[in-house]
């Protein structure tokens, strides 16, 4: 939206107005620059829930022509382990599972956009389900 915007004003300000000069260019990089953070930090919006019997994962972007949505769900007895990477400003959830095919998968999720608090409550309820899990075992 903002780079459309950023278009229209480009167009406006370099056939009527003539203001801004040579500065006029900057109405559409900015907005791409935007649009690339967009695209390099993830998908804006996970959403996670433990209860019942399985685990739902979801991530999606609010930009929809960015990237596809991701939507998981398994039984919680198929977690094997988790790991959280932070490079920079990216930061990334991956998720083992067990799986009769191939042994083990591994899901990858962005959680660039979550809190501290909010990154330290899901690996307390993943670590509470891998726990869970062994005491089963």
């Amino acid at each position: 939206m903002s780079l459309c915007i950023g278009v229209v004003g480009f167009i406006l300000e370099k056939y009527k107005f003539n203001i801004l000069g040579g500065f006029s260019y900057l109405l559409i990089i900015l907005p791409l620059i935007l649009l690339i953070t967009f695209y390099v930090n993830g998908r804006q919006i996970f959403e996670y829930d433990s209860d019942g019997e399985a685990l739902h994962i979801k991530n999606r972007n609010i930009i929809p022509f960015l990237s596809k949505p991701l939507s998981d769900e398994f039984p919680k007895y198929k977690l094997i382990k988790f790991e959280t990477i932070t490079m920079l400003f990216i930061k990334r959830l991956y998720v083992t599972i067990s799986s009769k095919n191939n042994g083990s998968t591994t899901l990858k999720y962005e959680i660039s956009y979550l809190t501290k608090k909010e990154i330290n409550d899901l690996k307390f309820s993943l670590n509470k389900v891998i726990k869970a899990n062994k005491e089963r075992r």
